[in-house]
C-alpha cells in the first residue's frame, strides 16, 4: 500500500508538473495575437519588393522603442542597419513572424527590444525568459550562426510600478546570455536610471513610456560596443 501511494504521489507530482507547463504556454498563446500585425508585416514586405534589403546586415525587431528609432541609419553610419520594429508587439510576435521579416534577411547580428509589453499585459518574468528562448531556438534553427542580442527591458515612467518584474526578467535573461557566445544581453537599464534611482524624466517623450531624441541618444551609444563590425 506504501509503495502503491508512492507511486500515486509521483504521478501527481508528474501532472502537476505537466499542467503548469501546459499553463505556461496557454499564457504565452492566449496573450499574443499576432494577426493583428499583418498589416504591418505586409507593409514591412512591400518595402523588401522595391529595395531588397542587404543580406547580412544588422537587424533590430521588437516593440515600439524599435519602430520609433527614426534616426537609425544615422545613427549606426558603419553598418548595415534594418529596422523591423512594429509597436505595441511581444517577443511572441516577433517569433511568429520570422520566417517573414528575419530569416529572409539572413542577418548576422538580430537585436530585440521587446518584453515590455509583454509584462504590462501580465506576464510574469519567467514566461518572458521562456519566450526569449523560444525566439533563440526559432533564430538559431535556420541562422545558427547569428549573433542574439536582448536590448534589456527599459525603465520607463509610466510603467515604473513594474520595475521589480522588469529587473527580474532583465536578470534571468542576463544570466541565460552567459551560457552561449552567440547570446548577448545589452543593458541599457541602469545608464537610464538617474541618481534617485529612478527613470531619467528627460529621455521620455510626453507618455512617459517612449523615447525622446535625449533617450535615443542614450540607446545609440550603449548599443554601439556591442554590434559586429561590418
Amino acid at each position: 500500500m506504501e509503495q502503491f501511494d508512492k507511486r500515486r504521489l509521483h504521478a501527481g507530482s508528474l501532472l502537476t508538473a505537466g499542467l503548469f507547463f501546459i499553463s505556461l504556454a496557454s499564457t504565452t498563446l492566449a496573450q499574443s495575437k499576432p494577426n493583428k500585425w499583418e498589416r504591418s508585416i505586409k507593409a514591412f514586405e512591400a518595402l523588401d519588393k522595391k529595395k531588397k534589403p542587404q543580406l547580412g546586415s544588422l537587424l533590430f525587431i521588437g516593440s515600439s522603442s524599435i519602430r520609433g528609432w527614426k534616426t537609425m541609419t544615422k545613427d549606426f553610419p558603419d553598418h548595415s542597419v534594418i529596422n523591423r520594429g512594429f509597436g505595441g508587439s511581444e517577443i511572441a510576435d516577433s517569433i511568429h513572424f520570422a520566417d517573414r521579416i528575419i530569416h529572409p534577411y539572413k542577418p548576422k547580428h538580430v537585436l530585440l527590444y521587446a518584453g515590455d509589453n509583454d509584462m504590462a499585459r501580465g506576464k510574469s518574468a519567467e514566461i518572458v525568459l521562456a519566450d526569449f528562448k523560444k525566439f533563440i531556438s526559432t533564430i538559431h534553427m535556420k541562422l545558427p550562426k547569428a549573433q542574439i542580442s536582448f536590448i534589456a527591458i527599459k525603465p520607463s515612467l509610466s510603467r515604473w510600478k513594474l520595475a521589480k518584474k522588469m529587473a527580474k526578467a532583465n536578470n534571468l535573461i542576463k544570466v541565460h546570455c552567459e551560457t552561449d557566445n552567440r547570446l548577448g544581453f545589452i543593458d541599457i537599464w541602469r545608464p537610464m536610471l538617474g541618481n534617485d534611482g529612478k527613470p531619467k524624466p528627460e529621455l521620455f517623450a510626453k507618455d512617459g513610456l517612449h523615447l525622446n531624441s535625449k533617450g535615443y541618444a542614450l540607446w545609440t551609444k550603449t548599443v554601439t560596443p556591442y554590434l559586429i563590425k561590418d
